[in-house]
């Protein structure tokens, strides 16, 4: 019998505390160092949290780019939110699950967030080309029952050459595109890339100003 998955939650009350948004928020640090405070994010089963909005599934979501064209696909049948599937996508991410190695006490959660970050990008997409990691907004949509229970930390990876290749399944029609270009197939996106796609001047802003992430194994 397989074990069953554990994802990374935080109890919705701690975003209401802090103050519930809809949509991009870009005060990013006031954020993070509340959900990242040590006891408040944990693991939990997923299937107790899917349908929860007592709780929020931390989400990472990593937008790229070369040059001016932002990196784009659309969700295959393999995809593991079935909810998406069919959708166009600018994020690459997902669901937080505890390393092999995780400590029973003393926990940074930051550290842990932070090297599956890198860990689930490796899984879905290989990138031979260097490039740097702002985190520059958090993302949350209530109009849907996946937006319910999910928060998305919004990455932003400028790469130095448009060197990228899948390696999920789920990932199909990969390519590539302007923002125009986006924009031309937005009815056709997730509401979380929609959401991007409309604040992608922000988001190029943000990324000049934010702090980089330099990330060591």
């Amino acid at each position: 019998m397989s074990q069953e998955e554990q994802v990374l939650v935080i109890e919705r009350k701690v975003v209401e505390r802090i103050g519930m948004f809809n949509g991009l928020m870009f005060d990013v640090e006031r954020y993070l160092r509340e959900i990242f405070v040590q006891g408040v994010p944990c693991f939990m089963p997923r299937s107790q949290v899917e349908k929860k909005p007592a709780y929020k599934q931390l989400i990472p979501y990593v937008i790229m780019s070369c040059g001016d064209k932002y990196l784009s696909y659309v969700r295959g049948k393999r995809a593991g939110e079935t909810r998406l599937v069919g959708n166009r996508s600018i994020g690459i991410g997902g669901h937080i699950n505890p390393p092999d190695n995780m400590p029973l006490f003393d926990t940074n959660f930051y550290e842990t967030y932070l090297a599956a970050v890198e860990r689930e990008v490796a899984e879905e997409v290989s990138i031979e080309a260097g490039h740097t990691n702002h985190i520059v907004a958090l993302l949350n949509d209530e109009s849907n029952d996946v937006g319910s229970v999910h928060l998305g930390i919004v990455h932003y990876w400028k790469l130095d050459a448009p060197n990228v290749s899948r390696r999920e399944q789920m990932i199909t029609q990969m390519t590539f595109m302007t923002a125009a270009e986006l924009l031309e197939v937005f009815d056709t996106m997730e509401t979380w890339s929609g959401l991007c796609v409309k604040n992608l001047a922000e988001i190029e802003n943000r990324r000049k100003s934010a702090l980089e992430i330099n990330f060591k194994n």
